[in-house]
């Protein structure tokens, strides 16, 4: 099971951290991905990151400003949202898979989603 956590309510140009946890499950097998959904729209990629920590993917509208990164032995991963912008407020989703890649059909797991909301 997965559970997302650190959203809220932030205004333009601040931050946030979200936290994926696991239970039930050893993290480091999976591959772990970001999404998010804003109301009448897709879920669409934020960020990715491999088994070992090592190789990071991002979508082009979040690159160098989200990094994610792990913690294994904590069976934990953080996405770190700098610089947000009203186009970020959105349903922020983990997921957990076996293939790092930016396709929602390719993660097995969900957690339930985390609300970010970016005041102007």
């Amino acid at each position: 099971q997965l559970q997302a956590s650190g959203g809220g309510l932030v205004q333009v140009g601040g931050s946030l951290r979200l936290s994926c946890a696991a239970s039930g499950r050893t993290f480091g097998n999976y591959v772990v991905g970001w999404f998010r959904q804003a109301p009448g729209k897709e879920r669409e990629f934020v960020a990715a990151i491999s088994r070992n920590g090592l190789i990071t993917s991002y979508a082009d509208y979040v690159k160098g400003r989200f990094p994610i990164s792990r913690d294994n032995p904590k069976n934990a991963v953080q996405l770190q949202m700098n610089s947000l912008k009203p186009e970020d407020t959105a349903t922020y989703y983990c997921a957990a898979g076996n293939t790092l890649s930016a396709a929602v059909g390719t993660y097995d797991y969900w957690g339930q989603g985390t609300q970010v909301t970016v005041s102007s």
